[in-house]
């Protein structure tokens, strides 16, 4: 079967956009975009549980892969030029070879417990994140190898792979703006490497590939309004909003609180 031919149609659209569970969904995109926006990170930790719940851990981990890859490659080629590939490579290459290994994981465990996971892990590293705790001292290939493998395995398994480079990177002693470069890079090629992988795995299915789409642009917009909206808003006041937000959709997503979701 051809590209093309597993490519969503029209009747793609209508029946996900006709689930009595898109609209749910479609908030939540919208409001993991929105903290995106106004914060620069977060939207994983809000969308993964919640959307998991509304659906599946599959699609959440599909359709969100999808929308990051579309929604981050004008700001990932430029950043090629700006990152520091010594640090870059050996964190992506061993995170590109546990992402195989996660997509099994996603596979084959049961959803609900994956669920349970999820709630658990994103629970965790919002603890970290508000923890403000980091790695401090030089990158040593045995740390980047660790964490890589780490951030590949949770990216395949649920799409949750950020946070634990983002901890290492941050407390470096590395400048900003080439911290932020890694980062994009990183995302942009774990992203392509798990993209193959669920595509090898056949993740892509034309009702994944359709909900994205569709999810897809209230994500995008929120996260254009949020940037906007709070521009001028302090750094503790956004993230404590964004740290609320996550914590939230973490307690919500549980299973024990489905009839609120379905």
């Amino acid at each position: 079967m051809s590209v093309l031919s597993d490519l969503p149609d029209a009747s793609s659209f209508a029946a996900a956009f006709a689930d009595p569970r898109f609209l749910p969904a479609a908030v939540v995109a919208a409001l993991a975009g929105a903290v995106r926006g106004f914060s620069g990170f977060g939207s994983a930790l809000i969308y993964v549980p919640l959307v998991a719940a509304i659906y599946d851990p599959r699609i959440a981990a599909v359709t969100l892969l999808l929308i990051d890859l579309v929604s981050s490659l004008p700001f990932t080629v430029p950043a090629f030029a700006r990152c520091n590939w010594r640090e870059v490579v050996p964190v992506t290459a061993a995170a590109a070879l546990m992402v195989p290994v996660g997509t099994m994981i996603l596979l084959f465990v049961d959803p609900m417990i994956l669920r349970w996971v999820i709630a658990v892990l994103v629970i965790g590293l919002l603890m970290v994140l508000m923890s403000g705790w980091r790695y401090h001292g030089e990158p040593h290939l045995s740390a980047s190898l660790g964490v890589g493998a780490v951030a590949g395995l949770c990216s395949g398994a649920v799409q949750i792979g950020g946070p634990p480079v983002i901890i290492y990177w941050l407390g470096g002693p590395g400048a900003a703006t080439i911290v932020r470069a890694n980062l994009m890079v990183f995302f942009g090629l774990v992203g392509a490497a798990t993209a193959t992988s669920y595509a090898a795995q056949g993740l892509l299915t034309r009702p994944a590939l359709a909900l994205a789409v569709l999810l897809g642009a209230p994500f995008l917009g929120a996260m254009i309004l949020g940037a906007l909206m709070f521009r001028g808003a302090s750094e503790a006041l956004y993230r404590r909003v964004a740290y609320g937000l996550i914590a939230a959709s973490a307690l919500v997503s549980l299973p024990l609180f489905d009839h609120l979701l379905r």
